[in-house]
C-alpha cells in the first residue's frame, strides 16, 4: 500500500508479549505533547494498555491531560498511565547506582565520581539520559502493550538516540579498567588491600557487562520498525519544515524508522477573514513541499482549534481526527 493512501492508525504495529515504542518528535512549538496525550489516549481506547512519558522538564504533558504527573507512572483512565520524568529524582537514582557500585569496589576514586555526577546534573542532557534508562526499564519488562515518548526537541531526541553508542563506548572503557586492576589487585592483592577481592571485580564486571547488553538489546529494539516507530510532528512553516527533514536523515542514519508526519496547526477553510486566506494561501504552498518532501511517509493533518487543547475531550477530538473513531 502506498504511503499516501495509507492511513496513519494503519502503521501501528503490535506484538503479543512485547511492547510497542512510539517516539513523537519535531522541533519546540509544534504540538507534540497534544499528538502525544492524543494518540496515547486513542490506543488506550482500543484496548492497549499504554504509557505515555514525557522528558521535557517544561511539565507540558501534565497541563495536557489536566492531571499532577509524577516521575513514576500513575493512573489516567482505563488503559492509561502517563509520567514526567524528573531530572533531580533521575539523578538521585543515579547517585545510589553510583554508591553500590563504590561499596563494591573500595577502590574507585569517589571524589572523581562526584565530580562527574555534578557535571552530569548541569549538562542539558541529563532529562533525555535519565528518559533512555526509563526507556531501558519498560522495554526489559514488557509491562505495556505501548510506550508513547513524549521527546524533548529534535536536537536533545537525537543525543537520546546516540546514548545507547555512548554508553556502550563509556562500559566498554570501564570494564577494560577493571579487567587492568582486576589484574593489579592479584598482583599487589597483601599490599592494596582497598582493591577488594576477586568476588567484587567478578560482580561489578558482570554488573557493567548486563548494562552492555541490555544497551544492546535497546539499540536492537529501536531500529526494528515492527517494534518502534518515529512520528515527527511539523507545522506548515519552512523552518520546521527544513529542521524536520535534516531530524529524520539523522534517525535513517540511526537505524530509527520515521513513519509519519503529522502536520499541526492548519489554517482552517471556514475561517473566512482576509488575515485567514492568506495564511491559508501561504500554508497550501508549504503542504505541497510537505508532500514533495515527505513522499515516503503518511502525512496526516491537524487543524488549527479555536481553543488550547486541553483534557481528555479536546485530546481525544485530536486523536479521532488522526486515527478515526476509537
Amino acid at each position: 500500500m502506498e504511503a499516501s493512501i495509507m492511513a496513519i492508525k494503519d502503521l501501528f504495529h503490535f506484538n503479543k508479549g512485547k511492547t510497542t515504542f512510539v517516539f513523537i518528535g519535531g522541533k519546540g512549538g509544534v504540538g507534540k505533547t497534544t499528538v502525544s496525550a492524543s494518540t496515547a489516549l486513542w490506543l488506550a481506547d482500543q484496548g492497549k494498555k499504554t504509557l505515555v512519558i514525557s522528558t521535557d522538564p517544561a511539565h507540558s504533558l501534565s497541563d495536557s491531560l489536566e492531571r499532577h504527573l509524577e516521575h513514576d507512572p500513575i493512573p489516567i483512565g482505563e488503559n492509561l498511565w502517563a509520567a514526567e520524568i524528573d531530572p533531580e529524582v533521575a539523578m538521585q537514582d543515579y547517585q545510589v547506582k553510583m554508591k553500590e557500585q563504590q561499596a563494591l569496589n573500595p577502590g574507585m576514586d569517589m571524589g572523581m565520581m562526584e565530580d562527574q555526577m555534578e557535571m552530569a546534573t548541569m549538562s542539558p542532557g541529563i532529562d533525555e539520559a535519565a528518559a533512555f534508562d526509563k526507556f531501558l526499564q519498560y522495554m526489559t519488562t514488557d509491562e505495556y502493550d505501548v510506550v508513547v515518548f513524549d521527546t524533548a526537541p529534535t536536537g536533545h531526541t537525537l543525543r537520546l538516540l546516540s546514548f545507547p553508542e555512548m554508553m556502550d563506548s563509556w562500559v566498554g572503557k570501564m570494564i577494560k579498567v577493571r579487567r587492568q586492576i582486576g589484574s593489579m589487585a592479584k598482583a599487589f592483592k597483601n599490599i592494596m588491600p582497598f582493591m577488594g577481592d576477586e568476588e567484587e571485580e567478578d560482580k561489578a564486571l558482570e554488573d557493567m557487562e548486563a548494562t552492555k547488553k541490555q544497551i544492546r538489546a535497546a539499540r536492537e529494539v529501536m531500529a526494528d520498525p515492527e517494534r518502534t516507530s518515529f512520528k515527527m510532528v511539523v507545522i506548515p512553516e519552512e523552518m520546521s519544515i527544513y529542521e524536520s527533514e535534516r531530524a529524520m536523515e539523522a534517525l535513517e542514519k540511526n537505524n530509527m524508522n520515521t513513519d509519519a508526519v503529522i502536520v499541526n496547526q492548519i489554517q482552517p477553510e471556514e475561517a473566512d477573514c482576509d488575515f485567514c486566506r492568506a495564511r491559508r494561501q501561504i500554508q497550501q504552498k508549504r503542504m505541497e513541499s510537505i508532500r514533495q518532501k515527505f513522499g515516503n511517509q503518511v502525512v496526516a493533518e491537524i487543524p488549527l482549534f479555536r481553543e488550547e487543547i486541553k483534557g481528555t475531550d479536546k485530546l481525544r477530538e485530536v486523536g479521532k481526527i488522526l486515527y478515526g473513531e476509537s
